[in-house]
């Protein structure tokens, strides 16, 4: 599963959030976009070696957020929640979409 669609599922739960900066985020998912932008709400913001910033609302830009591949198991407020292994099936091999070329053999025309 991509991270993104994995956030998407968390809407309304309560996360941590590691950013690459080293910037630690705590708070309610409200939104997830394609683009893995995550909206929060109820926002604890610590940046690293600093104070702890209290927001309503914070909005994350997606590539800032630092991807964790190799995690299975998130936690949250409900209690751990099963992520898919880190290797996973191509989207076009999993919809069993196979390449629509044809045989080997010299192009058209050369025959």
């Amino acid at each position: 599963m991509k991270l993104v669609r994995f956030l998407m599922k968390l809407s309304h739960e309560t996360v941590t959030v590691e950013l690459k900066n080293g910037t630690v985020v705590h708070g309610t998912i409200i939104g997830v976009d394609m683009s893995m932008n995550t909206h929060l709400k109820s926002v604890k913001m610590t940046v690293k070696n600093r104070d702890t910033i209290t927001m309503d609302t914070l909005s994350l830009r997606g590539n800032n957020i630092r991807p964790e591949p190799r995690r299975r198991k998130w936690h949250s407020e409900e209690g751990v929640v099963e992520g898919e292994g880190v290797a996973e099936e191509e989207e076009g091999v999993a919809a069993g979409v196979v390449g629509g070329g044809g045989g080997g053999g010299p192009p058209p025309g050369k025959r």
